[in-house]
């Protein structure tokens, strides 16, 4: 299963989401939910690659397709203090798969803790 902090501002998140923007469509990746060994071959086979963002969001926006989140818990370094991105083969598949999605035309970003997903889904959201 997910972290469970990140569980739980993922589900605030989505929470915020539906009541700020009503009208958005959103989904979850289901990768870091529990299941049983069946169901976690099918979810692998059924998706294109590791590091698929956490949440994604089909609003258009400016120049934008949709926003893709990979969200990560208060307190999170995915930066070493001398501003290099952490060396984690987990992030950097994370890293990698927003990258594409940028150069696929959508809006995709890390976000750390539920205030800073609340402040990019807000900014996106008024673009």
């Amino acid at each position: 299963m997910r972290n469970k902090i990140e569980e739980k501002i993922h589900i605030a998140i989505c929470d915020y989401l539906r009541i700020q923007y009503p009208s958005v469509l959103f989904t979850s990746e289901a990768g870091g939910i529990y299941t049983n060994i069946t169901q976690a071959r099918l979810i692998k086979r059924t998706r294109s690659c590791v590091g698929i963002p956490d949440l994604m969001i089909f609003e258009p926006k400016a120049e934008y397709c949709g926003l893709f989140l990979e969200i990560k818990a208060d307190g999170t370094n995915i930066y070493k203090k001398n501003g290099e991105f952490t060396k984690n083969e987990h992030l950097n598949n994370q890293r990698e798969v927003i990258q594409k999605l940028i150069n696929k035309g959508y809006a995709s970003f890390f976000v750390i803790g539920f205030e800073n997903a609340k402040s990019v889904i807000d900014h996106y959201m008024s673009l």
